[in-house]
């Protein structure tokens, strides 16, 4: 059998004032996975805590600033492996000094399937 992705969420989110990235992520992560529904692993017989393969990629400006720890700890279900990358979107206030973080997030859930 093969990993086969069955699902693909996207999901955005922010700190509009701090300029952190691990907050504008993981909110981006939980925006994401309320738009869906695991009702067909249950239909599959498919263990959510052990037969799901969990893939999330994070996109922001400074990758290497977000916990993936962090991330990862917050998906409730499944063997996850977090990237960061580059994206998302820096919106900084020079006058003010403050940095606005826009975050993206992809998360595909992949299932060992004939």
């Amino acid at each position: 059998m093969a990993l086969k992705r069955v699902i693909l969420e996207l999901g955005t989110g922010n700190d509009l004032h701090g300029g952190d990235y691990t907050k504008a992520a993981l909110r981006a992560v939980q925006d994401a996975i309320h738009h869906s529904s695991l009702s067909m692993l249950r239909s599959l017989g498919v263990d959510p805590k052990t037969g799901m393969f969990v893939e999330v990629t994070i996109g922001v400006q400074q990758p290497d600033k977000v916990d993936a720890e962090a991330v990862r700890g917050s998906l409730p279900h499944g063997t996850v492996a977090v990237r960061c990358v580059k994206g998302g979107l820096d919106v900084i206030d020079r006058e003010r000094g403050d940095n606005a973080v826009i975050a993206t997030a992809a998360i595909a859930v992949r299932l060992d399937l004939p």
